[in-house]
C-alpha cells in the first residue's frame, strides 16, 4: 500500500505542479485572442523615443517607473533598443537593457523579434498606432503583455484614457493595467 501512495504521489504530485502553473499563467494571460496589428508601420517614423504610460506588470519590469524605449536603426537593418527606467520610484536607480530588434512580417513591418543579452528574445506586436506616431499599443500573441506608449512624457488623461479604451477595444483585461510613473 505504500508503495502504491508513494507511486501516486511522485506521478501526481508533479502533475498538480504543472496543472497549477498552467492555471496561473492561463490567469495571467490579459488577451485570449491577441488580434493582429490594426495598420503597417513606417519604421523610420517608429524609430525614436517613447514613454510608458501604462504596461502589464512583467518580472523584467517590476517595480520600475520612468520606463523610456528608444529606437535606433542599425547598419544591417535591424533595430537597435534601448529600454531605461528607474526602479523602485522616479528616485530609484537607473536601469536599462539594449535588445537588437529584427522585423518577422515584411509585408507590415508591425511584427518584429526583439533578443536580449543575446539570448532571450521575444515578440513584439505593434497592435495599433497614431497615424503621426504620437501614441502606439504594443503586445504579443500570448496576451501576457501590453505596453502602451507616447512620445509625450506626459500626455493629457484624456490620451490616456483614449489609450485604456483602445486596449479594451483590442481585447486586452484593462483591470490588469499598471500606470507607470514619470517624472
Amino acid at each position: 500500500m505504500n508503495r502504491k501512495v508513494t507511486a501516486v504521489a511522485a506521478i501526481g504530485i508533479p502533475a498538480l505542479i504543472v496543472g497549477g502553473l498552467a492555471v496561473a499563467r492561463a490567469r495571467q494571460r490579459g488577451n485570449a485572442a491577441v488580434p493582429e496589428p490594426a495598420k503597417p508601420v513606417e519604421l523610420q517614423r517608429y524609430l525614436g523615443r517613447w514613454y510608458e504610460q501604462f504596461r502589464y506588470e512583467a518580472p523584467f519590469e517590476k517595480g520600475m517607473e520612468a520606463v523610456t524605449a528608444d529606437y535606433f536603426r542599425n547598419s544591417d537593418g535591424s533595430i537597435r533598443v534601448v529600454n531605461r527606467g528607474r526602479k523602485g520610484g522616479l528616485g530609484g536607480q537607473e536601469k536599462s537593457s539594449t535588445g537588437k530588434a529584427k522585423v518577422v512580417d515584411q509585408a507590415t513591418n508591425a511584427k518584429l523579434k526583439v533578443t536580449f543579452f543575446g539570448l532571450i528574445s521575444g515578440d513584439y506586436w505593434v497592435l495599433d498606432h497614431d497615424d503621426d506616431y504620437a501614441w502606439s499599443i504594443v503586445g504579443e500573441p500570448s496576451g501576457r503583455y501590453l505596453w502602451a506608449l507616447t512620445r509625450e512624457k506626459k500626455p493629457g488623461e484624456a490620451t490616456v484614457d483614449m489609450l485604456r479604451e483602445r486596449a479594451r477595444t483590442l481585447g486586452y483585461d484593462v483591470s490588469k493595467i499598471r500606470r507607470t510613473q514619470q517624472p
